[in-house]
C-alpha cells in the first residue's frame, strides 16, 4: 500500500528536483547524498501523513467498520507478533488494494 503511494509520487519527479550535497562522513571521509528539495520533501511527507490518516474498510479488532491505515498496520503487527509467540494458532493478514477497495486475501499459515 506505501509502496504504491512513493511509486505514483516518484513518477512525476525530474531530476532537478533533487540536489546534491557534499557532506563529511567521517573524519577523513566525504561523500556526497541527493536530496530532494525542500518543497518537494515537505509536499511528500504532507503526502505520506495524508495517506497514513486516510481511512480504509477493514473491520477494527474490537469495535468499528472503518479504520485509519496507520491503525490497520499495528492491529496486523499485534496479530502477526500474537501468531509468532503461539498465542493464536493461525495469521489470517487483512489486505486492502493500493486504491482503497476492499480485496481481502485469507492467507492462513498454520503452527508447524
Amino acid at each position: 500500500m506505501v509502496d504504491g503511494c512513493l511509486i505514483d509520487y516518484c513518477k512525476t519527479l525530474r531530476e532537478r528536483d533533487f540536489s546534491m550535497n557534499v557532506e563529511d562522513f567521517s573524519k577523513h571521509k566525504r561523500g556526497r547524498r541527493e536530496h530532494l528539495n525542500d518543497s518537494l520533501a515537505s509536499d511528500l511527507s504532507q503526502r505520506l501523513n495524508g495517506f497514513f490518516e486516510s481511512k480504509v474498510d477493514v473491520p477494527r479488532i474490537m469495535h468499528g467498520q472503518r479504520q485509519s491505515v496507520g491503525t490497520l498496520i499495528n492491529e496486523e503487527t499485534l496479530l502477526f507478533a500474537k501468531y509468532l509467540r503461539g498465542e493464536n494458532d493461525m495469521w489470517i493478514p487483512r489486505v486492502v488494494s493500493s486504491s482503497f477497495t476492499v480485496g481481502i486475501r485469507l492467507l492462513q499459515l498454520q503452527i508447524l
